[in-house]
């Protein structure tokens, strides 16, 4: 599945188009489409003004939120299983661009969702075991804590651990990046985390 220095060249052009595919799905602003189509307008004018699937909720729509959830993780789904086709490497340039186009689409001037539907959407085409330990870790750490914030720091923290000792090399190093981005789309989260204001699920 690695490819040797030399064939890096060859490789450009899938990995250049894997990335954009990749971004160009994951760009697709699914809560707002969502919430215009619901009649709830911008959604980045309600709440957090994100447009993620935890902002979509606080419109009060359990289902739409749920919709946006589950959008948000089958673009990144999407994009991996068709950049497939040209290859291992070019799945993985869909998957970190899937990601970025969900955190920074151009369309939304580069602020968009803050990765946690989308980290998961691209971990089940490449490693459904770990999406599952990853899943467990989310729900317990939510479940313990009330705090969806902390989950999913927490668990994007040690899927790529999780990855690296069952010896899924590449994977790791994709998803380190990947977290790297989905705590910088969390600072403010993490402040609060910090500093006990953070909001916890369930409270209004």
């Amino acid at each position: 599945m690695t490819a040797d220095a030399s064939n890096w060249t060859l490789l450009l052009p899938t990995l250049i188009g894997g990335l954009v595919l990749g971004y160009l799905f994951g760009s697709i602003p699914s809560g707002l489409i969502l919430s215009r189509l619901a009649g709830f307008g911008d959604i980045r004018k309600i709440g957090s003004g994100n447009i993620g699937a935890t902002n979509v909720l606080r419109t009060g729509n359990k289902k739409l939120a749920a919709a946006t959830l589950l959008a948000d993780a089958l673009k990144g789904t999407i994009a991996i299983l068709i950049a497939w086709q040209w290859g291992f490497e070019a799945a993985l340039a869909a998957a970190f661009g899937a990601f970025l186009g969900h955190c920074f689409p151009v369309w939304l001037g580069f602020r968009g969702g803050k990765g946690v539907a989308t980290f998961f959407g691209i971990l089940l085409p490449l490693s459904w075991p770990t999406l599952i330990a990853a899943a467990a870790i989310w729900i317990g750490t939510a479940w313990l804590t009330r705090y969806s914030s902390l989950a999913a720091l927490l668990t994007s923290a040690l899927t790529p651990v999780i990855l690296f000792v069952s010896g899924q090399t590449l994977l790791a190093e994709l998803f380190l990046a990947v977290t790297f981005i989905l705590w910088y789309r969390h600072r403010e989260n993490l402040r609060r985390l910090l500093n006990g204001t953070e909001s916890k699920i369930g409270q209004k």
